[in-house]
């Protein structure tokens, strides 16, 4: 009985911890956000002064006002967008069949071979800058959202290709088994019961391709000359000189930079966690 009672107020103050830390490190990670919103919309006299207000002092559009009158961020964000949408139905022609063939297929070399794709995200992007420009100078490829987008899916594949591994592989045997019987083949049986039930799996694919391609700015700024087609992410960085840095243009540019994604990964959360989990507990 002593335990009993002793336990009881343990416990609840444990449960206070958890919450206390929850909220401390939720409060940590959205701060730098917060400060983003806040420094976009307030004057700027407000966000310059010392001690800084937390709570904003008045709203002031201009900053947002500046952005879209002096800078063609609403075409940066098109050539974004575009993109991403090339990079998301590209990885997912290639990763399907690639994930279809490391989870539902039997063959030698399968293992080495998904270690081997593993391998290829141990290597920073950096080092294969310059023989990228160059091939691609060789091929006139330079200049192109297409090629851009193309060279973004040739990075995550390897990624999402185990992604969706994962996902195949929590597909039960017996399924697969009994459409066999039913008289699919090895390959019709990835159309009709693969990709059904492994729908959180390609939303998971489809969310990691979509960010890795909004957020890319590496290739793009070495590939990229022209306005024109500059990405969201270059175009913005382009808001930065050596002689001015207009903080509070910058701060809503990265909140216009932030709705799309933000967006579409609301839109499709729930299927989002089911997606990256798929497969690593079995019954």
């Amino acid at each position: 009985m002593s335990t009993t009672y002793l336990g009881a107020p343990t416990s609840r103050a444990a449960e206070w911890l958890r919450i206390a830390t929850l909220i401390l490190v939720c409060a940590v990670v959205f701060f730098p956000v917060y400060w983003m919103l806040l420094s976009a919309i307030q004057p700027a006299e407000f966000s310059l002064s010392y001690p800084p207000p937390l709570i904003p002092k008045g709203f002031n559009w201009d900053a947002y006002a500046q952005l879209f009158r002096e800078k063609p961020i609403a075409q940066w964000l098109v050539n974004s967008t575009f993109v991403a949408a090339l990079v998301v139905l590209g990885t997912l022609t290639f990763v399907i069949p690639a994930s279809y063939a490391l989870s539902g297929l039997n063959w030698r070399g399968r293992s080495a071979f998904g270690l081997l794709l593993l391998f290829t995200q141990i290597m920073p992007a950096a080092i294969v800058v310059a023989p990228v420009l160059a091939l691609y100078r060789g091929l006139g490829w330079t200049d192109s959202l297409l090629a851009l987008a193309l060279l973004h899916v040739a990075f995550v594949v390897p990624l999402c290709a185990w992604v969706l591994k994962s996902a195949f592989d929590a597909v039960p045997k017996e399924i697969v088994e009994a459409a066999l019987i039913d008289g699919c083949n090895r390959l019709s049986v990835l159309p009709r019961v693969y990709l059904p039930l492994a729908r959180p799996g390609l939303v998971a694919v489809s969310v990691i391709a979509f960010f890795a391609s909004w957020n890319e700015y590496l290739f793009a700024s070495t590939l990229i000359i022209d306005n024109d087609l500059y990405t969201a992410s270059l175009g913005i960085a382009t808001l930065m000189t050596q002689l001015d840095t207009p903080l509070f243009v910058l701060m809503a540019a990265g909140v216009v930079f932030s709705v799309l994604p933000v967006l579409f990964y609301m839109a499709i959360q729930r299927h989002v966690l089911r997606g990256l989990t798929a497969g690593s507990v079995k019954g």
